[in-house]
């Protein structure tokens, strides 16, 4: 004869499990609505620049804009910028910049054309402004964000509009000014990661013979048992685990710009392994 009360024993840890998973992956997607401060700024004109989009040679202008509100890069001499730019991986340098919508405007002939607001700190613009070669950089970086983001190709052979700062009318964004941490914050007893173990991991991509579109990171947890002891925090290009109490800790950078709010997590009790899967957005 079966007990049900062991049936219904296991019945309620079969849906805390899932209870736990669930709130394992809502981690990611509640990223930035719960664990993000952000405020209204009306960036000042910068100076605008003028391409192409490709295929289809539409005319595209890019307003290059400028507010304290947004935080410096990292500071960056005149050779070190030559050697970035000489360098395999530029990307290492990231300049923290807000990238506007879309919208419609009129140009010099009538003509419709298609317009983004990018607004990078004031004091960099200004030092970029100073430097044939930094003000090239600036554009640069301008380009592959808005291609990064809206998943399209802009013409390298730009123009730097004269007498024009600014096409269209300025205005207001809403940006990021700090995220607080989705790893909590642990007591002293529990906070050390120096007894933590880095655990085994690979990194794939999929498919592995073409452009990626997913990258999926899989951990080796031996000893965890339960999701619940897991705090997951995934980035642009980092990824950040931890699971208490101080079992394990792991902290990488990727090559890869993944899109944090789709990115979806999984542990397997079974295996002992978690799989986390990020859509890619660029390499």
């Amino acid at each position: 004869m079966t007990d049900s009360s062991l049936l219904n024993s296991e019945l309620e840890l079969q849906q805390q499990e899932e209870l736990y998973q669930q709130l394992l992956l809502q981690t990611m997607g509640n990223m930035q609505t719960e664990n993000t401060d952000s405020k209204v700024i009306r960036p000042q004109p910068g100076l605008c620049v003028k391409t192409l989009s490709e295929p289809g040679m539409r005319k595209v202008f890019i307003n290059i804009c400028q507010s304290n509100s947004v935080p410096p890069p990292p500071e960056l001499s005149r050779d070190e910028l030559i050697k970035l730019l000489q360098s395999e991986d530029p990307s290492g340098y990231r300049v923290p910049m807000s990238l506007g919508e879309p919208h419609t405007e009129i140009d010099n002939n009538s003509q419709g054309c298609t317009a983004y607001d990018v607004v990078i700190n004031q004091e960099f613009f200004q030092m970029c402004q100073k430097d044939p070669l930094f003000q090239q950089f600036v554009i640069l970086v301008s380009l592959e964000g808005l291609e990064n983001k809206y998943n399209m190709e802009l013409s390298r052979d730009w123009k730097v509009m004269k007498n024009r700062k600014f096409l269209g009318s300025v205005s207001e964004q809403n940006i990021r000014t700090k995220s607080r941490p989705v790893i909590e914050e642990l007591q002293p007893q529990e906070r050390s990661t120096a007894t933590a173990k880095r655990p085994e991991f690979t990194l794939l991509v999929e498919p592995p013979d073409s452009v990626p579109e997913y990258l999926i990171a899989e951990i080796k947890l031996p000893g965890v048992l339960s999701s619940r002891s897991l705090v997951l925090d995934v980035g642009e290009d980092r990824l950040v685990l931890t699971a208490r109490p101080s079992l394990f800790h792991l902290d990488i950078f990727h090559p890869f710009l993944t899109d944090q709010n789709n990115s979806v997590a999984q542990y397997n009790s079974s295996t002992q392994i978690l799989t986390v899967t990020m859509p890619v957005v660029s390499s």
